[in-house]
Order: structure tokens, then C-alpha cells, then sequence
């Protein structure tokens, strides 16, 4: 896993960061994109020579074209740029569906769509989306980010079929709560709207899965990192479920 040119999207914080991080560990160089431009530059910092910094929301689709215009051929994309809301289905509004749909399921598009084309021409090339058990299973007051990251699953599949026997894979991680500033803000929702501590709001969230912790980043950056080594050429079309075994 040398040399290779990995593009992270969502790479300033959480899950992205230790994904950019895990790469460029590995000698790799690594495209670390996001919007918050400061997120981004501390991780590119903290990174060293290894990883750039591009400011670029993936929603946009002339913002994304530009962006693989300034960066060289792409050997692996990692969709993990997401967002997320919660709210009983009733006062979901439209603006909280749409936004979650468009960060979590069209960007990762939109990037794909951009970089695919160029990975099958040289016959080479990873695509991993870091889902969510949200993607397997609904749950309650989660409607628009279930949707979007089943779509974002749903996609992935489509990719993978036609990308299968180009040297191109496409696959998803799926890990439960991870110890992440998105988790701390469910954490923190979940004590203001039902009165508990914060810890007690925490513990609520790890009893929904048998793993009895959060997950840490480092571990799904593994996951990553694993589906997109040169190794794991025959899994395409996959997801790999990082819970404990909560969803068989």
C-alpha cells in the first residue's frame, strides 16, 4: 500500500481523519477534502508532506469537477463526508431530509461519478463508502439519515456491478455509534430531550449494540484501509458490519 494517490472526503474530522491519517501511515499520499477549512488544514498539518488539503463541498458537482481537475489520478475514494439529524418522522423537516440526502448519498455520487471512469481506464482502482448500520436496518427517529445511507449502500451496489472484472471495487464499512464529534452531539440531544446525564445518554447508545462500547475512528479507518488494499481485489460489492455481531 505505497504510492498511491487516496482521496478522502469528510477527512478533517472523526472517522475521516484517522482514515487520512491510516493512509498516509502507509505511505501513501492522501487528497484530505472537506468543507471546514480549518479541520482540514489541521489534519494536513498534523499529517506532514503526505496530505493535502482541498476545500470542497461534495454537493456541488461543479465544485467536485474542479476538484479532480487539481489532483492527480485517483487510486482510491473514500466517501465518508456525512451528516446527520434526528427527530421523530413527524417533525422531520425538509430542510434536515434534504441535507442528509445530499451529503450522505449525493456526494458520494457526485465523487464517484467523477473518478470511476478514470480508475476503469487504467484498470485499477478502490471505491470504499463508510456507511452505517443505519444502511442495514432502520431505527427510530433516524428517517432521513436511514434513507440516505441506505442509499448510499444502494449505490455502492450499483457501482460494484458495473465495475465487476474492470480491476475497480466498490464497497461499504457499516460501523455502529463511533467515538466521534457526530456521536457527541447525539449524546448531547438525547440528554436535553429526555432529561439524563450525558454518560446515561452515551450508555444508552452503546446498549444498542453487543460490541458494549463505542466504536473507535482507528477502527473503521482499518475497515477502510482493508477493503482498499491491493489484496482485496475478489471483494467487491460488500459491506463489512462493524457492530459486534448486532447485525448478522
Amino acid at each position: 500500500m505505497t504510492g498511491r494517490l487516496v482521496v478522502v472526503t469528510g477527512g478533517g474530522k472523526g472517522i475521516g481523519r484517522a482514515v487520512v491519517e491510516r493512509f498516509a501511515a502507509h505511505g501513501d499520499r492522501v487528497v484530505a477534502v472537506g468543507r471546514d477549512h480549518d479541520a482540514i488544514e489541521a489534519t494536513a498539518a498534523a499529517c506532514g508532506e503526505a496530505v493535502r488539503g482541498e476545500i470542497c463541498d461534495v454537493t456541488d458537482e461543479a465544485a467536485v469537477a474542479g476538484l479532480v481537475d487539481r489532483i492527480d489520478a485517483v487510486d482510491v475514494l473514500v466517501n465518508n463526508a456525512g451528516v446527520a439529524a434526528t427527530a421523530p418522522l413527524q417533525r422531520t423537516t425538509l430542510a434536515d431530509w434534504q441535507a442528509q440526502l445530499d451529503v450522505n448519498a449525493t456526494g458520494a455520487f457526485l465523487c464517484t461519478r467523477a473518478l470511476v471512469p478514470g480508475m476503469v481506464e487504467r484498470g485499477t482502482g478502490r471505491i470504499v463508502m463508510v456507511a452505517s448500520t443505519a444502511g442495514r436496518v432502520g431505527s427510530r427517529y433516524t428517517a432521513g439519515y436511514t434513507a440516505s445511507k441506505h442509499a448510499a449502500v444502494g449505490l455502492m451496489r450499483a457501482v460494484a456491478a458495473e465495475v465487476a472484472g474492470t480491476g475497480v471495487t466498490a464497497n461499504a464499512v457499516c460501523p455502529t455509534f463511533v467515538r466521534t464529534d457526530m456521536t457527541r452531539r447525539s449524546v448531547q440531544r438525547i440528554a436535553a430531550t429526555t432529561g439524563r446525564s450525558e454518560a446515561e445518554a452515551e450508555a444508552a447508545l452503546v446498549a444498542t449494540s453487543p460490541l458494549g462500547r463505542l466504536l473507535d475512528p482507528e477502527e473503521v479507518a482499518f475497515a477502510v484501509a482493508f477493503l482498499a488494499a491491493p489484496e482485496a481485489a475478489a471483494i467487491n460489492g460488500q459491506m463489512l458490519v462493524l457492530d459486534g455481531g448486532g447485525t448478522r
